[in-house]
């Protein structure tokens, strides 16, 4: 499967030497972000590449770490490497819808009243510490993140394009935060886990960051035309017939391990979704758009089915008294379920 001759007969109309060709060529610019990113922030790679997964596959991503790990840094990052819109949004217990997505105001000298719109108009989101509002204001994400629009009084505003909700979350054991409703956790295409950094990583942090001005020299390398163009690209890879297979077969198995054989009976209370099965076949393009590929090899799907499936297991009660994690889940059904 990992040759091209497995790809030679892609699409009738497409040849898929020249699709590589213009995916090596509009890929350029994102490895240029990475470099940029990589300015300030120090190891994290799988973040970063999952950032640029969520934002090629149009998805929503759900970022968790302890404080502390350069999250918000990130995503800042990110957003300052695309010439787009950027706001930042505190999540807070306090936090009201109409501070999301805005209301309505009463304007005495006219007698009617106007739109303000909220900070959810925007084309990069950053919803900080989001597992820290209440359920009113997840709610009203809710609606932004599945519809791309919100409704102020009886009027429905469309949001703009691209538009990206990167949402960052501290472990649930922490004091003062919720844990997000199932619904709205499956429209996060992604839920990226960040880890410490190594003794050699964190030394270069200390190098880098130990100062008292520490602004984020990141310039702009992309544009919201080069996102939609390659975004286009992304769903011109190509992926042979076994590929999809896998990819519900890995998904299913959640469901029904024992028709897999996958040693995981008893420790999944819910499997994933048909909205798993989209996401991992789209992450899995953009991975590979990412390498400069025009086609989708199992080690794609292997390396963003993590990412993708970890959010959308619900685990037993047994799965939490053996101290089973969903990562764990996921790498059982990665050892067991046959690769193409």
């Amino acid at each position: 499967m990992t040759s091209r001759h497995s790809s030679s007969h892609a699409t009738p109309n497409r040849d898929i030497a020249q699709l590589e060709r213009e995916v090596v060529a509009a890929s350029a610019p994102f490895r240029h972000l990475v470099d940029q990113i990589q300015r300030v922030i120090v190891g994290q790679d799988a973040l970063i590449e999952g950032l640029l997964c969520s934002l090629l596959m149009n998805g929503h991503v759900l970022i968790e770490g302890v404080p502390g790990l350069a999250k918000t840094t990130a995503v800042s990052c990110l957003a300052r490497g695309i010439n787009t819109g950027f706001r930042r949004i505190q999540f807070t217990p306090d936090l009201l819808p109409a501070d999301l997505i805005g209301t309505l105001i009463y304007r005495p000298n006219t007698g009617e009243f106007t739109v303000k719109q909220g900070p959810i108009f925007s084309n990069i989101v950053l919803a900080d510490e989001i597992n820290r509002a209440p359920a009113k204001v997840q709610s009203a994400l809710l609606e932004a993140m599945q519809e791309r629009q919100v409704t102020i009084g009886d009027t429905t505003y469309p949001l703009p394009d691209p538009f990206l909700v990167l949402a960052t979350q501290n472990p649930i054991e922490q004091e003062g935060t919720y844990s997000l409703p199932e619904a709205q956790v499956d429209r996060f295409a992604m839920k990226l886990v960040v880890t410490y950094p190594s003794h050699k990583e964190e030394r270069l942090i200390l190098d880098r960051m130990a100062r008292t001005n520490t602004a984020l020299n990141v310039d702009s390398v992309l544009y919201p035309a080069d996102i939609t163009a390659a975004r286009d690209l992304v769903d011109q890879i190509f992926m042979d017939d076994r590929m999809k297979d896998y990819i519900v077969d890995l998904v299913t198995s959640t469901r029904n391990p024992k028709t897999h054989r996958v040693p995981i009976e008893g420790l999944v209370q819910y499997g994933c979704s048909p909205r798993a099965t989209i996401a991992l076949t789209l992450a899995s393009k953009a991975k590979a758009f990412l390498d400069g590929r025009g086609y989708v090899v199992p080690q794609d799907v292997k390396d963003v089915a993590p990412q993708v499936l970890r959010h959308r297991l619900g685990l037993s009660y047994e799965a939490e008294a053996e101290e089973k994690t969903a990562d764990d889940i996921v790498r059982a059904l990665l050892d067991h379920v046959p690769v193409p």
